[in-house]
């Protein structure tokens, strides 16, 4: 894979990852909207396919990590570092331009959201935030969720031909749905720092009726919080398979 093709397939997987991603939580939270309060479930699902739909359209360019702790992880087991921050920077702008196109489809609601009576937070549609304000907590949730999803994707590799028939994408995508539904409650799953950076980093910037102050003080953990988990499940692998 060349070092453009690495690129342009993160930026178009991570864009689709977060348009479907954001999209599902404009869709439950934001007035007007038709799926308004369907719920954590539907959240769920919706992260999950937009996994399955991200990695299934860059795999042929990239391989479709989508999620710099998936990265990280892989260059730990292989030991090949030369192409993780051109991974990075993909999925760092794919993210940004995933959170662009959400704010699109949403741009109806978005603007309604300026009636007084009908304001609401929009932060947590592009970024996560913890129910509990803990650091130490919220840091060890992400770490644990994180290792939840990097540490099977590596045991995946060793089923012979999940990769190759392109199976593998739909278990992740379905493990993305169980992380959601089992561990998502306390910090609401970032466990993919691009994910979570890119597009706060889109709400802060785009014109967004009432969007409140974006709360930067908890931003670090959405970020190192996967890292280390990525980190770690790199480690692990390496120490037990």
């Amino acid at each position: 894979m060349s070092n453009g093709d690495i690129f342009v397939g993160e930026v178009i997987g991570t864009a689709i990852l977060i348009l479907f991603g954001a999209g599902v939580v404009a869709a439950v939270v934001l007035n007007y909207s038709k799926a308004k309060d369907a719920g954590w479930v539907v959240i769920a699902f919706g992260w999950g396919f937009g996994v399955m739909a991200g990695a299934y359209t860059a795999a042929p360019l990239s391989g479709g990590h989508l999620n710099p702790a998936v990265t990280v992880g892989i260059a730990i087991d292989t030991g090949d570092w030369d192409k993780v921050h051109i991974y990075v920077a993909g999925q760092m702008v794919g993210a940004f331009l995933g959170a662009i196109l959400c704010w699109l489809v949403y741009f109806a609601q978005f603007q309604a959201n300026s009636e007084e009576d009908k304001a609401q937070p929009t932060l947590g549609i592009f970024s996560t935030a913890p129910a509990i304000r803990n650091p130490v907590a919220n840091l060890i949730t992400e770490i644990i969720a994180t290792i939840g999803l990097v540490l099977p994707i590596l045991a995946f590799g060793l089923t012979k031909g999940l990769g190759e028939s392109g199976t593998a994408i739909l278990i992740v995508a379905f493990l993305v749905v169980g992380i959601g539904l089992s561990l998502g409650g306390p910090t609401g799953y970032a466990i993919n720092p691009a994910r979570d950076l890119g597009p706060r980093i889109a709400h802060a910037v785009l014109p967004i009726p009432n969007k409140g102050t974006s709360d930067w003080s908890y931003s670090w953990i959405p970020v190192v919080g996967p890292l280390i988990g990525g980190v770690l499940s790199g480690l692990i692998f390496n120490a037990a398979f």
